[in-house]
């Protein structure tokens, strides 16, 4: 790949170009030619070699242009770049139910401010593989294990609530996301699972959810969103319209520390996004991809590919004007 030292010398071109053009535009002047009958001359067109001596000043030209681009410094780089080691494969289960609207995390919801978080904790992990789950009465996958994290990130930002029928089954998003593990031969596998509610939807017990995460060695992170009580909650009143009212909201927290135990992992409660932040944070130090990355550049200077044809024209020039092209007075 070309690339140059000191690219601000090509700033240089536009005046090498104008000072180029200016001296091929310039005109030397007729030639003066004293005779007694100059009518004889009349039909005399002009040789070859008096229109090729109006170009002349071209060759410099181009070589000044050439020497603002060597005086640039080109190069061509060439980088090698060994890694060692494995990602992690990540799923995130995402319970996307109706309190996940709450406004306890102004100015924000929930819901947008998970969804903030997790854009960035998928930023800062570019080689390991993540996949999304959502969950609220049912549960599936939005985005399966990807590297391809603009792909995931865009899954991510089509999510919101509505997108299945309203309950919490912590049970089904668990499953469905170790089930995303289930093939995976990663060293690590991880599931972080947020939710803001009960387990209502008794299709599939977290525990035994849980049980089969442990069977595979997919340890679980649960994250519980909001806090308990009244929370402010967005409403559509026919009268009054878009407003907010007290809802009272409950939190598992003894079945999210269950399900961590079981598995291996922690147990965290957020109730701002700042701590929502932090506990990411926490789960990014304690899953770490274990990579060795050495990156080595070396450059192979490409001056002599425009100095010399520089000076090459310089030396044309010089020599045509004193023979071929020399101009008499």
């Amino acid at each position: 790949m070309m690339e140059f030292a000191r690219p601000w010398l090509l700033l240089l071109l536009p005046v090498a170009l104008t000072l180029a053009w200016f001296r091929l535009r310039s005109d030397p002047g007729p030639g003066v030619l004293r005779h007694s009958h100059l009518a004889l001359l009349a039909g005399v067109r002009p040789t070859l070699r008096a229109r090729l001596y109006r170009w002349l000043p071209l060759l410099s030209g181009i070589a000044l242009v050439l020497l603002v681009v060597a005086a640039a410094g080109p190069r061509i780089a060439h980088r090698s770049e060994d890694v060692e080691g494995e990602g992690i494969d990540i799923v995130l289960a995402l319970d996307i139910s109706g309190s996940m609207r709450s406004l306890d995390f102004h100015p924000k919801d929930r819901l947008e401010s998970a969804k903030d978080v997790i854009r960035g904790f998928i930023g800062g992990r570019p080689h390991d593989r993540i996949g999304l789950v959502v969950f609220a009465a049912k549960a599936f996958t939005q985005c399966p294990l990807t590297l391809d994290h603009p792909v995931l990130t865009g899954f991510l930002d089509e999510v919101q609530v509505g997108l299945i029928d309203d309950g919490t089954a912590i049970g089904l998003g668990l499953a469905t996301a170790v089930a995303r593990l289930k093939h995976s031969d990663s060293p690590s596998k991880t599931i972080i699972l947020l939710t803001d509610g009960v387990n209502n939807v008794f299709t599939l017990e977290p525990e035994t959810a849980a049980e089969l995460a442990r069977s595979l060695d997919v340890r679980v992170y649960t994250i519980a969103i909001g806090r308990e009580g009244m929370v402010p909650y967005p409403v559509n009143d026919p009268v009054f319209g878009r407003r907010t009212r007290q809802v009272e909201t409950k939190l598992d927290l003894d079945l999210l520390d269950r399900i961590a135990e079981l598995t291996g992992g922690r147990m965290f409660q957020a109730t701002s996004a700042d701590m929502l932040q932090q506990v990411f944070a926490t789960i990014d130090e304690l899953e770490t991809a274990r990579f060795e990355t050495s990156i080595s550049t070396w450059y192979r200077e490409r001056m002599a590919w425009f100095a010399g044809p520089a000076l090459g024209l310089v030396l044309l020039e010089f020599l045509l004007a004193a023979t071929w092209l020399r101009r008499l007075p």
